[in-house]
């Protein structure tokens, strides 16, 4: 559990679905405390139906954004590592979102991976190099971020990506 910092200029575009456009417009009309709220509950909901969509299994999943700090406090229960990983980078990957607050439970504890931060020329085999000194252990790096990447070479400068144990 802890603070996770991530690019808030980077990420999946989620903030510009219908329902957050209302509340960003409601709340650049009249900002009041009920605005603010109705904006930072459905930036919230955004983020919750993502890690849904990516079928990540949270019990009691519980997600809050907070527009004044660019941050999202994620709660619940998940079964392994791997899916409280998948779920904080889910959201922290989003545009906007510059910090997670991880109050995640796992059921069963394993070894913690390493995060790497994509820059400009980066690919997954040379990640891979880096990390486990072997170019050719990059689909290792793809399916841990799976279901988040689509194809291997499909990673972009900002984003954050998880590197498990070899």
């Amino acid at each position: 559990m802890g603070m996770m910092s991530f690019l808030k200029d980077a990420g999946e575009k989620l903030f510009g679905k219908p329902e957050v456009k209302a509340a960003e417009s409601a709340a650049a009309a009249t900002p009041t405390a009920e605005t603010v709220a109705a904006l930072n509950a459905a930036a919230g909901k955004a983020i919750a139906d993502y890690v849904v969509t990516q079928g990540l299994v949270v019990d009691g999943l519980d997600v809050a954004f907070d527009g004044a700090s660019t941050s999202v406090t994620v709660a619940g229960s998940v079964a392994d590592q791997a899916t409280k990983e998948k779920v904080l980078l889910c959201c922290g990957n989003v545009k906007g979102v510059s910090a997670v607050n991880d109050m995640l439970v796992v059921n069963h504890p394993e070894p913690e991976a390493q995060w790497h931060t994509v820059v400009s020329g980066d690919n997954l085999s040379k990640i891979a190099k880096a990390f486990y000194g072997d170019a050719n252990k990059y689909p290792v790096i793809f399916e841990a971020n799976k279901p988040m990447l689509s194809h291997p070479d499909k990673i972009y400068p900002g984003q954050m990506l998880r590197i498990p144990p070899q």
